[in-house]
């Protein structure tokens, strides 16, 4: 498989710009659990805030378990993990925001690490092409060989993710920054991977499909 030319990050770059996705993800949540005490301090609905709180702290815990597994190095260099971590990862992320129902299909296996922190990028991908919620059915086929991952969004206003497509169509128009970070992340993982990743929309659905190097031959 050939080298992508648009992959240039030094890796300071990388992680910086990985960082800064990352705490642009928790923000959100913790700033909202904040809010809440602020509101019981402030002598507020006691049960509105606690409610606040609550659904702000699950929220902030599942981005942080995902974030592990999909970004952070989860087990020394060479380590493998199991695809059911992965699947837990992933439903409970959709969960947390109660918009998007999740299926998972295909073996449970324990495979290299760099699969499935490129399958969990790409379910990320997946999750923002439908915004308003939807449906992702997530298909693993022989991911401990000749793996094929395929993941079809359906929902309301979808949309492919126009860095991605630069990415991998060979024609960026600006500079990789952190909104554009994890796209650019996902490329990079399907080469360390050797797995080419492809994109389809056909209007009534996106299909993410990344496939070994002996599966595309």
């Amino acid at each position: 498989m050939a080298k992508n030319p648009n992959l240039t990050l030094t890796g300071p770059d990388l992680a910086a710009l990985l960082c800064s996705r990352v705490c642009h993800d928790i923000i959100s949540p913790v700033g909202a659990i904040n809010n809440g005490l602020e509101l019981l301090d402030e002598g507020g609905a006691d049960a509105d805030a606690m409610d606040l709180i609550r659904t702000s702290a699950l929220n902030a815990s599942v981005r942080l378990k995902f974030a592990r597994l999909a970004f952070g190095a989860s087990g020394s260099v060479g380590a493998s993990i199991d695809t059911g971590e992965a699947e837990k990862a992933a439903k409970d992320f959709a969960a947390a925001e109660r918009k998007t129902e999740i299926s998972w299909n295909g073996p449970r296996a324990i495979i290299a690490k760099n699969r499935v922190k490129l399958l969990l990028n790409l379910f990320l991908i997946a999750y923002g092409s439908i915004p308003r919620g939807g449906s992702i059915d997530v298909t693993l086929e022989n991911p401990e060989f000749d793996a094929t991952f395929r993941l079809v969004a359906k929902g309301r206003m979808m949309r492919v993710n126009p860095k991605l497509v630069e990415l991998l169509s060979g024609s960026p128009e600006e500079a990789v920054d952190a909104h554009s970070i994890q796209p650019y992340y996902t490329v990079l993982l399907g080469e360390e991977a050797g797995m080419t990743i492809d994109v389809v929309s056909t209007g009534e659905e996106i299909v993410f499909t990344a496939k070994s190097e002996a599966a595309t031959a």
